[in-house]
């Protein structure tokens, strides 16, 4: 009997003690949960610390890129940026029948810059570019500065630039160095200025229909750079360039790549410096200039029409300039002066390009698809030019002020070419270039008039 009533009070015992085990499990289990809880959050704000560090360093810190564009630093907002880069073109020229020619056959480093550009803030820009190369103007061991400007920039619509930059007149002269159809630019540039100094105001109106600009400049003679920071006289030229792209906002349409414009100059210049130093072939032998004492003396001017098309590969470039200088044989003196002649020299060019392998053909020169890669089959972008190109001088020039004997009164040329785009930065280049001069019907005396010019020339290009 005793057992029995034992086990019915173990029995009736037995719900109170698994309902108190319950409860202490439930207990624990909610102080562990809780717990948990208390970890998470720690976790959680320790990360959001860790954010809001990351997120200060970010805001900080600037952002650093290096690729085929050149060395690229921006502040982190974005508002401050530098540019590195560089430019190098080694040239090779080789020249046929020309008798021993001015120039030998040689190779030569034809330009060699460091570039610097970039922004300072929201409206602000610079640019500044040395010459080490033999483009400097003057020989190979030369160091020029050819471009230091600023532009303050409120809007698209106004800008204002100050400082040494290119002369905003002609639409090859103001293509970049590194993205000209040919190795050397034509007959029309040469009858331009080059860098000047100066101020201008620059804009583009209508979602860039139509863009402007117009300053004023020291004012150089044609073909030249300026050699120094000052001007040699007191006079200055007034430059101005308009430039319209009606069908710009049309990307589809195949009148997307028309645009034209006119370009000129208006000044009053002084001294033998306002003379050019000499119009040059394609192989860089001159084959005009004036002589020694010739002193400029009035008013210059400059027009020059152009116009551009580009449809995909297809590509295609015109100008002509009339530049005109007043000129005497020699300077005035106190008591002799001798008379002043206007004289007018002309030129023009036609220039056209295709891309054998697709990509579109630009003003800024072309884009591989796809870079050099002899294991991956891809050759990068191989583009054909073509072009003609004319340069009459002005017949009063003869013979006052310059001489029968060494120098043409006409030079006609014609080129063909490719250019190979390894890559955004590599190029080569093949030109084959033929010049034939006019000698008012006398018997020069120089190499390069007797022999005319049939040159052949190969450049390496690096450009980022």
């Amino acid at each position: 009997m005793f057992v029995p009533l034992v086990a019915l009070g173990l029995l009736q015992a037995a719900p109170s003690v698994a309902r108190a085990s319950d409860t202490d499990d439930i207990r624990q289990l909610r102080d562990q949960i809780q717990a948990l809880e208390e970890k998470l959050k720690v976790i959680e704000r320790k990360q959001e610390i860790r954010d809001e560090a990351a997120a200060t360093t970010a805001k900080s810190t600037p952002k650093v890129t290096a690729d085929e564009k050149g060395l690229n630093v921006s502040s982190a907002d974005g508002s401050t940026t530098l540019h590195l880069g560089a430019l190098v073109q080694f040239d090779s020229r080789e020249f046929f029948g020309d008798g021993g020619g001015v120039l030998n056959n040689s190779f030569l480093l034809r330009r060699a810059r460091l570039i610097s550009d970039g922004t300072i803030g929201k409206y602000t820009s610079y640019l500044f570019v040395p010459e080490f190369g033999n483009g400097s103007g003057g020989t190979a061991t030369t160091v020029a500065i050819l471009d230091a400007a600023v532009t303050v920039a409120p809007t698209t619509a106004v800008q204002f630039k100050f400082g040494k930059f290119k002369s905003p007149l002609g639409l090859e002269e103001l293509q970049g160095d590194p993205n000209t159809n040919f190795v050397e630019r034509t007959f029309v540039s040469s009858l331009l200025p080059n860098r000047d100094v100066g101020a201008v105001v620059t804009g583009s109106l209508f979602g860039g229909a139509l863009s402007y600009t117009a300053g004023l400049l020291n004012g150089i003679a044609d073909s030249t750079t300026a050699s120094g920071n000052s001007d040699f006289d007191n006079d200055r030229d007034v430059d101005a360039r308009l430039w319209a792209q009606p069908f710009v906002a049309d990307k589809d349409s195949p009148l997307w790549g028309i645009g034209f414009g006119v370009g000129g100059s208006a000044g009053r210049e002084k001294g033998t410096s306002a003379v050019t130093a000499g119009y040059k072939t394609d192989g860089q032998q001159t084959f005009f200039k004036y002589g020694s004492s010739v002193y400029a003396d009035g008013e210059v001017w400059r027009i020059t029409p152009q116009a551009s098309y580009y449809y995909g590969p297809l590509g295609a470039l015109a100008e002509y300039v009339v530049s005109a200088v007043n000129v005497r044989p020699s300077a005035p003196t106190a008591t002799t002066a001798l008379p002043k002649t206007q004289l007018e020299n002309k030129a023009w060019e036609i220039t056209g390009s295709y891309v054998l392998t697709g990509e579109d053909a630009s003003y800024s020169g072309v884009a591989p698809r796809e870079p050099f890669n002899w294991a991956n089959g891809t050759w990068g972008a191989l583009q054909l030019v073509g072009r003609l190109e004319d340069v009459r001088i002005d017949p009063k020039a003869f013979p006052t002020f310059a001489a029968f004997a060494t120098n043409a009164n006409e030079a006609r040329a014609w080129g063909a070419g490719f250019n190979w785009y390894l890559s955004r930065a590599v190029r080569l280049s093949q030109d084959f270039l033929q010049t034939r001069f006019s000698t008012n019907g006398r018997l020069p005396t120089t190499q390069i008039l007797l022999h005319n010019e049939t040159a052949l020339i190969t450049r390496v290009q690096l450009s980022f």
